[in-house]
């Protein structure tokens, strides 16, 4: 049985101006050494930060065979309490002001919703899940729907 929620946290479209940039300062930092290294440096750097963007934008959130899989995170449902929707300023709040460090953050800054998810696991001194979502009461149904 496949997941019961799959969202990828991937980078939105105007952040791969980013690369394009990396590529044309590589290219200009080493045009004093000829065409030749100007151009490698146009690809490297390009392909370079290409790489980096893509590995930020990688992370899953997703539900599947009883566990919430949040990044590096698995966390097994029974573990989980209830799932607050946040919008983009209760979201600013959670992530600022109302933070607390010992909550594990899947935040993408890009992302202005979330989630957050209380963890009832006694033996885990994690109070919260805060999950940058952009679709956070489709993922808040999932959990309901797979407990």
């Amino acid at each position: 049985m496949g997941p019961m929620y799959d969202e990828r946290l991937s980078a939105p479209a105007v952040l791969w101006l980013l690369p394009v940039g990396s590529g044309l300062s590589m290219m200009l930092i080493l045009l004093v050494f000829g065409p030749v290294p100007a151009l490698l440096g146009l690809v490297v750097g390009g392909v370079g930060a290409s790489v980096l963007l893509s590995s930020y934008g990688s992370p899953r959130i997703r539900i599947v065979q009883g566990h919430l899989v949040a990044g590096q995170a698995r966390v097994p449902l029974s573990a989980l309490g209830g799932a607050e929707v946040l919008d983009r300023e209760a979201a600013f709040a959670w992530r600022t002001t109302k933070a607390d460090a010992r909550a594990f953050m899947l935040l993408r800054g890009y992302i202005p919703t979330a989630l957050r998810v209380e963890v009832t696991d006694p033996d885990d001194p994690t109070p919260y899940l805060y999950l940058s979502t952009r679709t956070p009461q489709r993922l808040a149904d999932a959990l309901q729907a797979a407990r």
